[in-house]
């Protein structure tokens, strides 16, 4: 899977397009107690995101691959 777009959301949930036409919500909530999410707690940081196509990652350093996205994508 290939992630054609990601928009943060103010809930802490992503909107995701796929290659393949899917599109859909992950949710990055469960992940925000792992250390190498916390400073995605703070929105304004949560909402500094990069699409790297295979995965995506945000400027504290915190990433997702695209097949964990995919697992837990909600349609």
């Amino acid at each position: 899977m290939i992630i054609i777009t990601v928009e943060p959301n103010n809930d802490f949930t992503l909107a995701i397009k796929t290659d393949d036409g899917k599109k859909g919500i992950f949710d990055v909530r469960p992940y925000l107690n792992l250390e190498a999410f916390q400073e995605l707690k703070i929105l304004s940081e949560f909402n500094k995101i990069t699409n790297g196509k295979y995965y995506i990652e945000w400027a504290c350093g915190a990433d997702l691959s695209a097949d964990t996205i995919e697992a837990k994508l909600v349609l």
